[in-house]
């Protein structure tokens, strides 16, 4: 595990960013268990969201650090999608579902604006890993957590909910591969083309975090 860049002595994580995130998650969850149902809980950004908070009232370095390799990348492409749809429309940018759920006004206003947590996401889990440091397993673990987390998806899932993109990218389910070995080309595609470059990017991040702690 990489030595976070803090002086010794100083709170790693601050108790007024634990019991804001946890403010935050206790009205989040009966929220989304009213309108989504508990199944939503297995997407990866509510997993990173719930799991996280665990990190930071641990101060774990593994958790987050898995949790920072499952989701910067897909919450910033996340993002990038919602906010394309709001400066062009809708309708563009429609190469997935990813974000159709935010501009369907059936759905309170209230329940589409806790999803901007995924906004928040990515420079939360950098911070953190900044106070505690990048876990050197991290990338392995996650790889592993994953393995775990895609087939209960499939299990629980449908192709409307389609948590995980269990059924496809797009808004119709894939019919190239039999649903069982999408779902193990999902476990293959997801560690190689999301966590092996955040694993790679936050690696270098810290070096240069490190570096730049020790010209101070």
């Amino acid at each position: 595990m990489t030595t976070p860049p803090i002086t010794a002595g100083i709170p790693l994580i601050p108790l007024w960013v634990k019991v804001c995130y946890t403010l935050f998650v206790s009205t989040l969850v009966p929220v989304y268990w009213w309108h989504y149902g508990p199944a939503n809980f297995l997407w990866a950004s509510d997993v990173a969201l719930l799991l996280g908070l665990v990190g930071f009232w641990l101060e774990s370095s593994l958790l987050v650090s898995m949790m920072a390799v499952m989701v910067v990348i897909a919450d910033s492409l996340w993002v990038l999608d919602f906010v394309g749809r709001l400066l062009f429309g809708p309708e563009s940018l429609g190469f997935t579902k990813g974000t159709n759920y935010m501009f369907i006004a059936d759905t309170p206003l209230f329940v589409r604006l806790f999803s901007l947590f995924h906004a928040a996401m990515p420079p939360l889990l950098l911070w953190s890993i900044y106070r505690l440091g990048y876990h050197r397993r991290a990338l392995m673990a996650q790889i592993l957590f994953s393995w775990v987390m895609l087939p209960i998806s499939y299990l629980v899932s449908e192709p409307e909910k389609n948590i995980n993109w269990i059924y496809g990218f797009g808004a119709q389910p894939q019919q190239w591969l039999p649903e069982p070995l999408y779902v193990l080309f999902l476990m293959v595609f997801f560690p190689l083309v999301l966590f092996l470059p955040t694993h790679l990017l936050l690696r270098y991040l810290v070096s240069r975090w490190a570096k730049g702690h020790e010209a101070d």
